[in-house]
């Protein structure tokens, strides 16, 4: 962090892979946060008033922005993330597909709910459920996927009606300013705001906004929902993970072998469901070990320009990588073995692609989330053990099962406690957002996507009844209170919702109403 001229903070953007200098931001004070807030707020009401048809528009005109600017928006990306150039492209891709789910479906996903009565006496009522959106929707961002993870949270806030401050994280905002700018460059209402600056910016998002979305890590995450509880705000966290992988003996090995080196390696394995532990049965452990050492041995490290010529990038930054090298030399020092990769290449935050074989769940590259190219692979005897300690963790995030029986696939995944299990494949359920995506345990609170609930969840449900019939002087139970209706109603009330004789069995009631 730096200073301008005019005194005010700035945080510098270094690539990871060169240490250059790629990019300035302003550090945005906690006043000014909430007087953005404040802001937004003035604007919420005719954004949600334009209705999901009008907000439509604009998402589609932003979709087309997002498609017009890929080359432009991958360059940005690779510059403070390091990526491969096609792990930048998805990014876009990613926010392009997301954007459109919900720009299109949005009338559908908001429409008034009309719950049947739940008793043939309350048919006299009409029942109407409508969501109405949060004013002001805080997203707060990690710095892995600078690009999709903005758009997995702010266009459906966006498509619900609410306004939305995003602060993506200090590491890789240069992404985030460029999504403002699109936003700004289609003419679109002013009910996108991004803020720019580390810790004291976030937390005021979470102390002024009136929804929290965050993804992070599960200290931060603990932090913010304690946070919330006193502002009594709702919140959605998705948190740390360490997902498994059971390969079963009639698993396709090697299927296996690349889905999980892809699993395990794509973004260098920062991905919040990147395979961070993996479980062969015994009688297939040593051709399997084989084939995923050689998977991730020919994978191609290195720093991509506008062509596409590597596998695996760069680590976010120095603390990832020290936190990777731990977890390695400590597996080592207690008797795990380096079957590829295992240390730093010596060029800028590079890693290794690394396969750790004869590990166990003292490790901390077992019970500790790494968040890089690590692959600890541990022998078990069979399912019943696989499944036992896939689940022995504090996070449940998501896992994949490879058999080659697909019923016995779904009995594994049906066992495990995690919020997602891809069947013969990883990542299948991030994109899917007609599926939900959370956290159990330390993985997080709530949900993204899940359809209609990726909307849902930024709006408030509001109740309403209004009368079937012409209303005409006092209910049955207004005052003054009268036992002879009572009972009328009473026993009304059992003969539509009680079972047996006790539907019309009063004695209770008529003794009531006796002894006044």
């Amino acid at each position: 962090m730096s200073e301008l001229d005019n005194d005010v903070a700035v945080i510098e953007v270094h690539n990871p892979a060169t240490g250059d200098l790629v990019g300035t931001v302003p550090v945005i004070a906690p006043d000014d946060v909430a007087a953005a807030v404040r802001e937004l707020r003035l604007y919420q009401p005719e954004w949600e008033a334009i209705g999901p048809a009008g907000r439509k528009h604009w998402l589609l005109k932003m979709q087309d922005w997002l498609i017009d600017n890929t080359e432009q928006l991958a360059a940005v990306l690779q510059s403070e993330t390091a990526k491969p150039r096609v792990d930048a492209i998805v990014d876009s891709a990613f926010a392009v597909d997301i954007l459109g789910y919900y720009a299109r479906r949005a009338g559908k996903f908001l429409a008034d709910d009309h719950p049947s009565p739940h008793s043939p006496l309350a048919r006299v009522k009409s029942l109407t459920v409508a969501y109405r959106p949060y004013p002001v929707v805080g997203v707060i961002t990690p710095w892995n996927f600078p690009l999709a993870m903005p758009a997995i949270d702010v266009f459906p806030a966006l498509a619900a009606g609410a306004a939305v401050i995003l602060k993506p994280s200090e590491v890789t905002p240069l992404s985030a300013v460029e999504l403002a700018r699109g936003w700004a460059e289609i003419g679109a209402p002013p009910v996108l705001r991004v803020v720019t600056g580390a810790g004291a910016t976030g937390a005021a998002v979470v102390e002024n906004a009136d929804y929290i979305q965050f993804t992070g890590s599960t200290a931060t995450g603990r932090r913010i929902a304690a946070a919330c509880a006193e502002r009594m705000v709702p919140y959605s966290l998705e948190l740390g993970g360490k997902d498994p992988a059971i390969v079963l003996a009639d698993a396709d090995l090697d299927r296996a072998a690349h889905g999980i080196a892809f699993g395990g390696m794509f973004n260098a394995g920062q991905v919040c469901i990147s395979v961070e532990r993996v479980y062969v049965e015994a009688p297939v452990y040593d051709e399997f070990v084989t084939k995923l050492t050689a998977a991730v041995a020919a994978l191609r490290q290195g720093a991509d320009g506008r062509e596409s010529e590597h596998d695996v990038g760069a680590l976010a930054n120095e603390n990832q990588v020290l936190i990777v090298q731990r977890h390695v030399d400590e597996a080592v020092a207690a008797g795990a073995r380096v079957t590829t990769g295992g240390k730093r290449t010596g060029v800028g935050t590079f890693f290794e692609p690394t396969v750790l074989v004869d590990v166990d769940h003292s490790m901390s590259c077992v019970a500790e989330e790494t968040f890089g190219p690590t692959l600890p692979v541990m022998k078990v005897a069979d399912e019943a053990e696989a499944i036992r300690l896939a689940n022995d963790s504090i996070y449940g995030l998501s896992a994949s099962v490879w058999t080659g029986d697909k019923a016995r696939g779904e009995r594994v995944a049906r066992q495990l406690e995690t919020g997602a299990v891809n069947i013969n494949d990883v990542f299948a359920n991030l994109f899917n957002p007609a599926m939900p995506m959370g956290g159990w345990g330390l993985s997080g609170v709530g949900a993204r996507w899940g359809g209609a609930s990726g909307l849902r969840k930024y709006c408030r449900a509001q109740a309403m009844t209004k009368p079937k019939l012409p209303t005409m002087g006092k209910e049955l139970f207004w005052y003054p209170s009268d036992m002879n209706k009572l009972v009328i109603a009473v026993a009304a009330m059992r003969a539509a919702g009680a079972r047996g004789m006790r539907r019309i069995d009063l004695p209770t009631v008529l003794r009531l109403k006796k002894s006044k």
